[in-house]
């Protein structure tokens, strides 16, 4: 089983410097790709000089998250992807566990490993922890981080189990599967796009699996940090896309009626907080949702819909009325 790690990386130079090396020392039997999403700074000859069995694509212009690995992807052969962040350290044996998954289990498409924090190593990173999750109104979640909460690593989520989601700071995926999907949303351009991927795998018949004992960990926020007003209105737009692709029409429309009136209450508790741009994120995301309402419900055409695709009824509810942080209060695992 042949394993491409590939590196999306933009003006990364610094991040490159720091993490590639774990990536190189510890992915033995695994083949390097960094695709360049048009850089201005030195990532490229800074990878040649120092990491020179690292192969590189050079993508003509920067595509964003979606549509740099769309492109870049078009050039790596092998069984399996891995969509690596630049900003993730890798450890010793991470690969072995995840090459099990797949060589074991027939029905896993698409795995990811434990995430957690570079600079608090003890405890879960918001980009993926334990394994992502959504609840019926479509908002995600993990295993380990609910908003922003982060539980800490005791060993709770050492297990091997089926998610609904994979981060994409680090998602392996067959390569048959991505291609076959048209790889990620190029209209999302960052944020949300691997649960969109994941729950189109999903309504195709494909598995997602977490695997506890492979562990990276992940700096995070490198890119947008999770409080950017940028990251905001990608987040909220891009979630009702994925709704509006990958539900029955019926219940897809219910859905994105009451997410719009809850989307509402958080501008205005955003602007209670004081945090005005993101209450505008917020209008801007709506407002861009109606505009491509019409193209992404076309997009449904090609999917078969699964009925169970929500672990809890509200996280919105649980967490902020409930007061609710951890997975195991929230579903007895």
């Amino acid at each position: 089983m042949r394993i491409a790690i590939a590196i999306l990386n933009w003006n990364g130079e610094v991040l490159l410097e720091r993490y590639l090396t774990s990536v190189v020392h510890f992915s033995q039997g695994a083949d390097i790709y960094v695709i360049d999403n048009a850089s201005t700074d030195g990532s490229v000859a800074y990878i040649r000089t120092v990491h020179p069995q690292v192969k590189i694509i050079e993508n003509s212009e920067n595509k964003g998250f979606a549509g740099g690995y769309n492109e870049g992807l078009k050039h790596v052969e092998a069984d399996i992807y891995c969509l690596l962040n630049s900003d993730v350290e890798v450890t010793e044996g991470w690969l072995k566990p995840i090459r099990s998954a797949f060589e074991q289990m027939p029905e896993v498409s698409i795995v990811q490993p434990k995430i957690l924090d570079l600079m608090r190593k003890e405890y879960f990173e918001y980009a993926g922890a334990g394994g992502g999750f959504i609840d019926q109104l479509g908002y995600p979640f993990c295993r380990g981080r609910i908003f922003q909460h982060l539980e800490k690593d005791l060993g709770q989520y050492d297990d091997t189990r089926e998610i609904f989601w994979a981060t994409g700071a680090c998602m392996f995926i067959k390569s048959k599967l991505y291609h076959e999907l048209d790889g990620f949303d190029e209209d999302y351009f960052a944020h949300q796009e691997e649960v969109d991927l994941c729950w189109r795998a999903k309504n195709d018949g494909h598995s997602v699996f977490y695997v506890g004992q492979s562990k990276v960990y992940h700096l995070g926020g490198s890119t947008l940090s999770n409080m950017n007003p940028k990251k905001t209105y990608l987040n909220f737009r891009n979630s009702l896309f994925s709704i509006t692709k990958n539900l029955p029409r019926r219940k897809a429309l219910i859905l994105i009626f009451f997410r719009l009136l809850l989307d509402g209450i958080a501008a205005f508790r955003f602007i209670f907080q004081f945090k005005f741009k993101h209450s505008f994120a917020i209008l801007r995301a709506h407002l861009s949702f109606y505009r491509q309402f019409h193209k992404m419900y076309h997009k449904r055409e090609k999917a078969n819909f699964i009925t169970k695709y929500y672990l809890t009824t509200s996280i919105v509810w649980s967490h902020f009325v409930n007061g609710i942080n951890k997975f195991g209060v929230l579903v007895k695992d």
